[in-house]
């Protein structure tokens, strides 16, 4: 009996279209793909001194970061596609808050405060880590999130959240109080060292598998 590979081809072609579909569509991804919409929102809240508003939506983002994670583990919904938006989105949303902040001119006006030089860091660890992950995963090494990783994360959260708040305090009468000003400092302080601290652990780690691979 003959075999029409060219419609064989085709009929898997359009299985795995089907099945990459089906995984962008569930609930995880789905959270994941409101989380880069909600970023987009925040950003054009931010460049408009909305400071309060964006607030809020970078507490919503934050918190689907949570919940499609827990959705992913809990319903066995762990994609491919979702281990790459998950991650991407994360720095989107911290990298892209941090890039408006410090082009509030309010925000530079704070001694010890965010500065471009803080951003550049917290932007150049995302992309050296992902160029190592990158590089390590595609040689067969595992090179998983660490917990220095997700503790940077929590507090270039609160970093964030912080600044938004100070913006938001200083649009009253007299500006923000001193405790929002310096709960501000430190949280900016304490997410830039563990940036650093994280990103050293992470080349540490990275140059660890190289020579156990060689």
């Amino acid at each position: 009996m003959p075999i029409n590979l060219p419609s064989d081809r085709k009929a898997v072609r359009a299985e795995r279209a089907r099945r990459l579909w089906a995984s962008a569509l569930n609930l995880p991804n789905q959270l994941t793909f409101l989380r880069l919409a909600l970023a987009v929102v925040m950003f054009c809240l931010i460049a408009w001194d909305f400071f309060l508003a964006s607030f809020v939506l970078f507490v919503i983002a934050a918190g689907t970061d949570w919940l499609d994670g827990y959705f992913a583990r809990k319903y066995g919904q762990v994609t491919t596609l979702g281990r790459i938006l998950d991650p991407f989105a994360d720095k989107v949303i911290v990298c892209g808050t941090f890039i408006f902040l410090v082009a509030v001119p309010e925000l530079l006006e704070v001694r010890f405060g965010l500065r471009p030089w803080m951003v550049v860091v917290i932007v150049g660890r995302e992309l050296l880590v992902t160029a190592l992950r990158s590089f390590l995963e595609d040689q067969g090494a595992d090179f998983s999130a660490q917990f220095s990783g997700k503790l940077k994360m929590v507090l270039q959260c609160v970093a964030a959240g912080a600044c938004l708040v100070y913006l938001d305090c200083g649009k009253a009468i007299g500006g923000a109080p001193a405790w929002v000003r310096w709960t501000m400092v430190a949280s900016v302080w304490a997410a830039v060292l563990s940036t650093v601290y994280s990103g050293l652990a992470y080349v540490v780690a990275a140059s660890r598998l190289v020579r156990s691979n060689r």
